[in-house]
């Protein structure tokens, strides 16, 4: 059984949020180029190093997060960035999860959505596995969490209403705008309601 997304599975999650097609296409393709995964069949990943160091610091590794940042700074570091090609990805979680499993794949944006795995709790996984399973599974399970995500966090109407800059914002953060996630989206909207 083939691990790619069809254009039912995208049809029947637009249907659910009621959105266009369209726009549920552009998000895909600005957050992960259109593909859930790798050629050697994992998950499409971004290991973000300032999210384990955050996320060790939350369960008080204080000592050991300042610690690692000074011994494995492109894996525990306070400064996002240095994230490097997508083929080192998984190598950095593997090395950071030597370190900590649970904080390393949580600080991972997994899938077609690159939804950041710390979200696994509040999209309503029962565990953090039950995520990271879903997210190695299929590129409809990747969808699936996306749109959970759009969900939980009151991103349809801006979806809906094709409001570039609120959903950007809400989706990718504050600082949305550095990487052109709006203008991005819009493009990719153009392209797709064409």
């Amino acid at each position: 059984m083939s691990k790619n997304l069809t254009t039912a599975q995208i049809e029947a999650q637009a249907k659910a949020l009621g959105v266009e097609v369209a726009a549920l296409r552009a998000v895909i393709e600005v957050e992960c180029k259109g593909a859930g995964f790798n050629p050697d069949g994992t998950p499409v990943i971004l290991y973000e190093r300032h999210k384990f160091y955050e996320g060790l610091q939350a369960i008080n590794w204080i000592t050991k997060s300042k610690e690692w940042s000074k011994q494995f700074p492109d894996l525990c570091n306070p400064a996002p960035g240095a994230y490097g090609k997508y083929s080192a990805q998984h190598d950095k979680l593997e090395r950071a999860a030597k370190l900590n499993r649970e904080v390393a794949l949580e600080s991972c944006s997994w899938g077609i959505g690159q939804v950041m795995g710390y979200h696994w709790k509040s999209l309503g996984y029962p565990t953090l596995q039950a995520f990271i399973n879903a997210m190695y599974k299929d590129e409809a399970s990747q969808l699936e969490a996306m749109c959970r995500y759009i969900k939980v966090n009151g991103l349809i109407g801006a979806l809906r209403k094709k409001d570039w800059k609120a959903f950007a914002r809400g989706y990718n953060g504050p600082m949305y705008a550095k990487n052109s996630y709006d203008v991005k989206l819009a493009k990719a909207y153009k392209k797709w309601s064409a």
